[in-house]
């Protein structure tokens, strides 16, 4: 049997209260694994590759949330007053 058919299967049996909490449980499970970088082979060869890894890892560990490539352009088109490259 399936995991699919098997979690339908159990699903069923739930009542709606419990069945919302599984909705909610796999909702945050989701954004865990959005917000969870994978893990990288990526390996740094010099030493401030090393140093800004190791910052990084340590951000990370501390859970401190990183900004993807269009909220860093948000973010310094806030510092420079609005300007923002096209």
């Amino acid at each position: 049997m399936g995991n699919e058919v098997e979690l339908l299967e159990h699903w069923r049996e739930l009542t709606p209260e419990k069945q919302q909490k599984v909705l909610e449980f796999v909702e945050v499970l989701k954004s865990e694994s959005e917000t969870t970088p994978p893990e990288s082979d990526f390996v740094p060869q010099i030493p401030l590759a090393k140093k800004l890894w190791s910052i990084r890892q340590r951000a990370i560990a501390a859970g401190l949330q990183l900004l993807n490539e269009d909220e860093i352009g948000l973010e310094l088109a806030a510092r420079r007053g609005g300007f923002r490259e096209s």
